[in-house]
């Protein structure tokens, strides 16, 4: 025997040839898409959430059209998977739409609650110290100051009503606060009735005036008659009127004076001759 003969060599194990023609199944796109479409269709559930459950809804749709596409070809055989999942992708993008919905409209409920409160309520004009003829309304910001004279009522749209005076001469006792010496006060009544459902705080309610062509301050005057202001709480119904006296120059023709019910309601104002 030859000293140069080789040792037998271990057998390699046989392997098959694959099958000609034959690939593993891409079954990923449909999982994905099955994955997608709970997630977006469980996000879809909380209206907040509508813009999450829209975009993993029109992902899974996506995944889930091409998944099928797939099936079709013989490269995947997931042909349920990828249609729950088309299916809820379809679910999830139709309840991002309701969820975008009923977000803008809470939304715009908040907005215009808030501008309403900001903006208080607007009043009608009615002549003649509230005659209900021919009311003429106004546009925001309280009655408007070129309607409204002495005797006429300033309307809101929740029933408050505000009705002043015309402006009659008044004479300041001698320990009268704010009038000056060569001016003319002139005095006013100021009557709020609350025809509203509910009880009116009179203290937020607030009195100022104008006088002459140029609007000069028309300073409030405190005696032993009036400047007391309104106090107290006015009932459903019922009214309430305090005495107001105004320190005008003597050339003045006019006082404007401006009464703001409180926060919840513009205030107007009266153009009183003098």
């Amino acid at each position: 025997m030859s000293q140069y003969t080789q040792p037998p060599q271990p057998q390699q194990p046989y392997a098959p040839p694959h099958a000609p023609g034959t690939r593993p199944a891409r079954n990923g796109l449909g999982i994905a898409a099955l994955v997608l479409g709970i997630i977006g269709t469980l996000s879809g559930l909380v209206p907040l959430l509508f813009w999450l459950a829209g975009i993993l809804g029109l992902i899974a749709l996506i995944l889930g059209l091409s998944g099928r596409g797939r099936v079709k070809r013989g490269e995947a055989t997931n042909k349920g998977v990828t249609t729950f999942g088309a299916v809820l992708g379809l679910v999830a993008l139709i309840l991002s739409v309701v969820g975008a919905v009923i977000m803008f409209k809470a939304v715009d409920d908040v907005v215009k609650d808030i501008d309403k409160e900001l903006s208080g309520s607007s009043a009608s004009a009615k002549p003649g110290g509230g005659s209900e003829d021919s009311p003429k309304d106004s546009g925001k910001g309280g009655a408007d100051s070129g309607t409204l004279e002495g005797r006429d009522t300033a309307a809101y749209d929740d029933g408050l009503e505000v009705t002043v005076s015309n402006a009659a001469a008044y004479t300041p006792d001698a320990y009268a606060a704010g009038h000056t010496k060569g001016n003319r006060a002139y005095k006013v009544s100021v009557v709020i009735e609350n025809k509203t459902k509910k009880k009116y705080d009179s203290v937020l309610a607030s009195v100022d005036a104008r006088a002459g062509a140029d609007g000069v301050n028309a300073e409030q005057i405190f005696d032993g008659t009036v400047g007391e202001g309104f106090t107290g709480t006015v009932l459903p119904g019922k009214k309430v009127t305090v005495q107001y006296a105004f320190d005008a120059p003597a050339d003045a023709k006019n006082l404007t004076v401006e009464v703001s019910p409180g926060f919840d309601w513009d205030a107007s104002q009266w153009d009183l001759k003098l």
